[in-house]
């Protein structure tokens, strides 16, 4: 399925909202990578960051390559990309001894390794992988079409396993607040303060 088609099937939704130059992307968000689009979406609204987003409603899990999810195929997605400078794309993901461990990808090192610091001390019970070489080759989020690399100062692609998402029956053990966890909290507290030090940091890439 093309970027295109999966825009137009029934149930798909677009969100694009244009703040400041720091963005949040979810386009695996909905049914699909549970949870991703609702964690940028507080990142967002709580940083004053961009969003855009597709979400898939149940029972809809098409799965495109990150590669093909294209500005050409997507006015809104083309609009978000040449507003913002910078980008933190959210995925779900999880396989076998990975359960805690989220990776740290993406193109913009600098902006990786801001966003894994503050990872570490607001999530200090998961491992946090900003090491390239120590990521699985098909999770980095280093192809130049992956939109997270498409702004002026590219991204980091931030792997999320379903543990963290409060997706695992490990979430049992947690009181939910706005359906959310805990851990999960933590991380939108983490993104958002990744947010504020990229702009006062001067905006570097």
């Amino acid at each position: 399925m093309r970027f295109a088609t999966l825009l137009a099937t029934p149930g798909v939704t677009e969100i694009c909202e244009l703040r400041s130059p720091f963005g949040f992307m979810a386009f695996h968000g909905g049914n699909l990578e549970r949870m991703t689009d609702e964690i940028a979406e507080v990142a967002a609204e709580r940083s004053g960051s961009s969003l855009y987003a597709v979400v898939q409603a149940p029972p809809l899990r098409e799965h495109l390559p990150s590669t093909e999810v294209n500005p050409e195929a997507s006015p809104a997605l083309a609009r978000f990309l040449s507003h913002v400078e910078v980008v933190v794309a959210l995925h779900g993901y999880g396989r076998q001894g990975l359960w805690t461990s989220l990776l740290v990808g993406g193109t913009n090192r600098q902006l990786a390794h801001t966003l894994a610091d503050n990872l570490r001390a607001y999530l200090p019970d998961y491992e946090v992988v900003d090491d390239p070489a120590a990521i699985p080759s098909d999770l980095r989020g280093q192809h130049p079409r992956n939109p997270v690399n498409r702004p002026t100062g590219a991204g980091v692609q931030l792997e999320l396993p379903p543990r963290v998402r409060g997706l695992t029956p490990h979430a049992a053990g947690f009181e939910r607040v706005d359906g959310r966890i805990a851990p999960t909290d933590a991380l939108i507290d983490a993104l958002v303060a990744t947010a504020a030090h990229w702009a006062l940091s001067g905006r570097e890439p």
